[in-house]
């Protein structure tokens, strides 16, 4: 009998944890997009219309930075959530 969650050796589970890692990233890229709107904005109040320079820029900063912190929390997720974690604990423990 076998108690582990079916892993990414699955292409069935596979393709579902995929397409919950893509949705999670296609969400946050939304608030990304949405963040850098916003703070374009706040800047352009703040210190005057911006040049196109530094609007791409702070769209780019903004965007970029929300993107790889969700892509780095939806990996840990997906790892997480397929028994990797679980697999690598073991895989240590009969090292020791």
């Amino acid at each position: 009998m076998n108690d582990q969650p079916p892993g990414l050796d699955d292409p069935d589970y596979a393709r579902f944890a995929w397409r919950r890692f893509r949705r999670i990233l296609t969400w946050v890229g939304v608030v990304g997009l949405i963040a850098a709107l916003v703070s374009v904005w706040a800047l352009g109040r703040i210190y005057g219309p911006l040049g196109w320079v530094a609007t791409l820029a702070t769209i780019g900063g903004v965007v970029g930075t929300v993107l790889m912190a969700g892509a780095l929390m939806g990996l840990s997720f997906l790892s997480s959530g397929t028994g990797h974690d679980e697999i690598v604990d073991r895989r240590q423990d009969h090292e020791d």
